[in-house]
């Protein structure tokens, strides 16, 4: 088992003569949260759709806890370990807040099948109940229980990002990728959103790795925090090693920082 859950190396991608990723390198241990930050066109959400599998690059390889992953599909990644946000929510918007839920567990199976399913055997029961208690307990973690029968494509942006994270935690994960995930939220869910995030890595061990433009809100959240500028690492380091970073001052100011 490598020490790392989550490896990107050397990470490539071109789109004619314009180079998204160049080179980057980027590693998550389990329990860290990491922030993923730069200018408008850094190359940002290009190496979140190399990392869970969208995209694959055109150089560099991407590791799962060790195992090389980078021709592996979204829904591979998905089945082993790997959830993501996404900027444009991404809800099943005709169901429920908690069948939404539901259905993001639905793909272990274990109910018996059909069989079980028209015959309502104890078995199967029981599974279902298995999975409701699971789902009831990320809503309330995630503040959304008054909202379980709720249609989620009426939802506003907040809440709907929340449902979305909850979805993402409902299995738990090993990698979770959050792309602007505080976007949209007022400051009571954003705290909310930070609460529930620090709980998923310390608690369950998960690697956490977000894109978010809110710089506050990623310093206060991360305890490591990776800079891109024009497709390259610019920094790394912890927030405060990043804040006194003149580099990526004059990267998002446009302006000599001495």
């Amino acid at each position: 088992m490598s020490e790392y859950v989550l490896r990107a190396s050397g990470v490539g991608v071109q789109f004619g003569g314009i180079r998204a990723l160049d080179g980057v390198d980027l590693a998550l241990r389990a329990g860290e949260v990491c922030g993923l930050i730069g200018p408008n066109g850094a190359g940002k959400t290009t190496l979140f759709d190399v990392v869970s599998g969208i995209r694959r690059p055109d150089r560099g390889r991407v590791l799962l806890d060790g195992a090389d992953v980078t021709r592996r599909s979204p829904v591979w990644r998905a089945r082993h370990g790997m959830r993501r946000t996404f900027q444009r929510q991404q809800l099943f918007g005709q169901l429920s807040v908690a069948d939404n839920l539901l259905v993001a567990q639905e793909w272990r199976g274990g109910g018996g099948g059909l069989v079980t399913d028209l015959l309502a055997a104890p078995t199967r029961r029981a599974h279902e109940a298995r999975r409701r208690e699971r789902a009831e307990a990320v809503l309330r973690a995630c503040g959304l229980e008054s909202l379980a029968t709720a249609g989620a494509g009426a939802l506003p942006v907040g809440q709907a990002r929340m449902a979305e994270l909850a979805r993402a935690l409902v299995d738990p994960p090993r990698v979770l990728l959050l792309d602007e995930p505080a976007s949209g939220m007022t400051a009571a869910e954003r705290a909310r959103l930070a609460s529930v995030v620090r709980r998923a890595a310390d608690e369950d061990g998960c690697a956490v790795l977000l894109v978010e433009h809110n710089v506050a809100f990623v310093m206060e959240l991360c305890a490591r925090v990776v800079v891109l500028d024009l497709g390259r690492t610019l920094a790394e380091g912890t927030p405060a090693e990043v804040r006194a970073d003149p580099r990526v001052l004059d990267a998002y100011l446009g302006v000599d920082s001495a």
